[in-house]
């Protein structure tokens, strides 16, 4: 997977998560943080998740919900998040 389609991944999750309120193409956008486009505390919850479930990892809730503000921060928090046991990451 490409830097560009992990990225395009990340988005999709991120509008999939919000219900569709947050459009892909409002996430690849420069200059919007995922708070300014609407995500939510709930809708960051249901982020991680997701992401843990798409890529094979587990992540910190504690330290990495409140450092999630947009697709760059979130794509190096999954790059140092660790493999689950037994799976493979997905990129």
């Amino acid at each position: 997977m490409t830097a560009e389609e992990y990225t395009r991944r990340l988005a999709q999750l991120i509008s999939e998560v919000s219900d569709g309120e947050i459009t892909v193409q409002e996430v690849l956008a420069a200059g919007h943080s995922l708070s300014a486009l609407g995500l939510t505390s709930l809708g960051r919850i249901r982020l991680i998740d997701a992401v843990e479930h798409a890529f094979g990892v587990e992540m910190d809730l504690c330290d990495e919900l409140a450092a999630v503000e947009d697709v760059g921060t979130l794509s190096a928090l999954v790059a140092r998040a660790t493999p689950v046991a037994g799976t493979a990451r997905a990129w």
